[in-house]
């Protein structure tokens, strides 16, 4: 303790300010809380609100990065800073009398690519707001953003958009900045997770320092120190942070019906609300009433249980739309028979005995071999298996599962699994949300190379002969490559990277709808690019929302080279309307660092 004493004591300000001056702590009066018994043993004596803290360091980065005129950190009073207190020579007046651009500030062609980036982004619906309502074109900046629109950006977008407009020593800092914030807001921590962001955090607010101007960091820069802590404690920071409080308060101001009387209306609201839910107890079970409301995306509940049905016939699904039937036949028809065999848990012990009679024919067959007859062979083996009387199959459903499917199928625009909602690409076109972006975990479920990516190319509902009613949906995608060249994964911050021109070339177009994964923010979006080189398809970016923790990587080198761009111009040449060139007039410049340039020309970051 210093000492310090209330400000109702007597001499309190003389001997407070004494005790500020001679001990440097700059408190100048003691709290009243200490007057609380278990306050000096209270492990959390604030509750920082984590939504303000992210929206607050977005806006200083983003305003930063973007050069906005008035808001940015890196101005002429935060270049005299410079000059006093750090060595940045290149940063300082050069000959002309003017402070030479920055790296970790986009210019005017940087600007207006991240702009239209956002302008035609796309997300799944319900995960996001429109964010190209908030972008100006003409002064090439965002305004009117929501507290979750700065989230959704910190967490899932600023990997992304500086990904090729950046140097790396500049894009890895904020790369790990954005990250550490989607770490920390995990549904699900661990506490020795937490104790390694309390050691990261700093290390990452360090590498922002050796970039950044001093004037960029402020007590919101200070902040995210601590939230770790706080996380550890108190836990997860979805019961702590202010999103419900500010929905429940939207909620009430909604119920002001006469302006005059503000706090009338919204008590007299309140009341009934409580009163009509209380009564809405006692109605029959069929009145729908706020208590009883289906989910966003309903998949229509759980089917009358059938003894003997197969996990395939009976997974909840719900699909929506105009249905136009249309044939399959041919290698279409196999192919869905196959994967519907090959994917049907009820199925799997007659794969291992067509396995088991494969190695009884020949003991040194290979897994390849045994794969290959399985795509080949195994429906013709299993129908003539499944109709033998002597085999004792005497499951309905397993027989109509071998007899395959009638050959005319429905075809559905739309359809709901999995607390997902899926369209075509065909039926998401002209629309402002993209929910056609499907993801599937490969044979290996422990390694992130096995994870498929696709497009939702068509939505089947196959059905088979007899009674009662056996109906299947597959989702009929075209996938990208899943190696190296196709689909790759950054080793430190999981970006994954998909190469447009690679597709799968293996014809194994189907899953099944129950497989399907959508894992919220897995959006189809078009990667920020300054070339001028077009391409038939866009860009496509998958993001993740699994609990993936990301080790930053410690910097040991003292030389962080040169923080001057000598291709820009000076502070506040590209600021104002009238010196924007017009789009034909722009020049683009894309600088691709990777080790195979063809191949990463046509990759995107997820």
């Amino acid at each position: 303790m210093l000492g310090l004493r209330k400000v109702t004591e007597a001499d309190a300000d003389e001997i407070n300010s004494n005790i500020c001056k001679t001990s440097g702590c700059g408190w100048r009066k003691r709290s009243i809380f200490w007057d609380f018994p278990y306050w000096s043993t209270n492990l959390i004596r604030h509750n920082l609100d984590v939504m303000h803290i992210e929206k607050n360091v977005f806006e200083n980065v983003f305003n930063t990065v973007m050069n906005i005129e008035g808001k940015t950190k890196d101005n002429i009073k935060a270049r005299e800073d410079l000059a006093m207190f750090c060595r940045r020579k290149e940063l300082e007046k050069n000959a002309n009398g003017k402070y030479p651009k920055a790296n970790y500030t986009l210019d005017k062609n940087g600007k207006q690519a991240v702009c239209e980036w956002v302008k035609n982004l796309k997300f799944p619906d319900g995960y996001v707001s429109n964010m190209g309502r908030c972008v100006d074109l003409k002064k090439y900046k965002l305004f009117g953003m929501k507290s979750h629109d700065c989230h959704v950006f910190m967490q899932r977008l600023i990997p992304i958009a500086f990904r090729n407009l950046m140097p790396t020593n500049v894009w890895e800092p904020l790369t790990e900045l954005s990250l550490s914030f989607k770490d920390l807001t995990c549904t699900k921590l661990k506490e020795e997770d937490m104790r390694r962001l309390e050691l990261e955090i700093p290390e990452i607010l360090c590498k922002l320092e050796r970039i950044f101007p001093p004037a960029f960091f402020d007590s919101m820069e200070h902040l995210p120190v601590h939230l770790p802590y706080e996380a550890r404690i108190a836990g997860p920071v979805q019961f702590r942070w202010m999103y419900p409080f500010e929905r429940f308060l939207r909620h009430l101001k909604k119920n002001v019906g006469n302006k005059a009387r503000v706090e009338g209306s919204i008590c007299n609201a309140y009341l009934v609300e409580e009163a009509s839910n209380f009564c809405s107890h006692y109605f029959e079970s069929h009145v729908h009433t706020r208590q009883r409301n289906v989910p966003r995306n309903d998949d229509g509940g759980v089917a009358v249980p059938i003894e003997g049905n197969l996990s395939i016939f009976t997974y909840p699904g719900r699909s929506y739309g105009t249905a136009k039937p249309r044939p399959i036949e041919g290698g279409e028809l196999r192919a869905a028979q196959t994967y519907i065999l090959l994917n049907c848990d009820e199925v799997t012990p007659y794969i291992n005995i067509y396995i088991l009679n494969l190695r009884e024919q020949d003991p040194r067959i290979s897994d390849a071999d045994i794969d290959q007859m399985l795509d080949n062979n195994f429906v013709e083996w299993f129908k003539l298996y499944a109709c033998n009387p002597s085999n004792n199959v005497t499951n309905i459903f397993v027989k109509a599962l071998a007899e395959g499917p009638n050959r005319t199928t429905l075809s559905y625009p739309m359809y709901f699994v999995n607390g997902y909602k899926f369209h075509t690409i065909g039926h998401g076109t002209g629309r402002a949300t993209m929910n056609s972006g499907v993801c599937i975990k490969g044979t290996n479920y422990s390694e992130n190379a096995s994870d498929y990516y696709g497009q939702l190319i068509e939505i089947l509902e196959l059905e088979y002969p007899g009674y009662p009613f056996k109906r299947t949906v597959l989702f009929k995608c075209d996938w990208f490559y899943p190696s190296r060249h196709g689909t790759r994964r950054h080793p430190n911050y999981s970006l994954v990277e998909v190469n447009q021109s690679r597709r799968f070339n293996r014809y194994e177009p189907f899953i099944l709808a129950m497989q399907a994964c959508q894992i919220k923010a897995r959006a189809v979006v078009e990667m920020p690019e300054l070339s001028k080189k077009t391409s038939s398809m866009p860009e496509l970016a998958f993001q993740d929302n699994e609990i993936n923790l990301h080790q930053i990587e410690v910097v040991e080198d003292n030389d962080l080279g040169l923080l001057n761009d000598p291709n820009g111009g000076d502070i506040g040449s590209d600021v104002g309307d009238d010196e924007f060139e017009s789009e034909d007039e722009i020049e683009h410049v894309l600088e691709s660092e990777s080790e195979d340039e063809d191949d990463d020309e046509d990759f995107a970051d997820l």
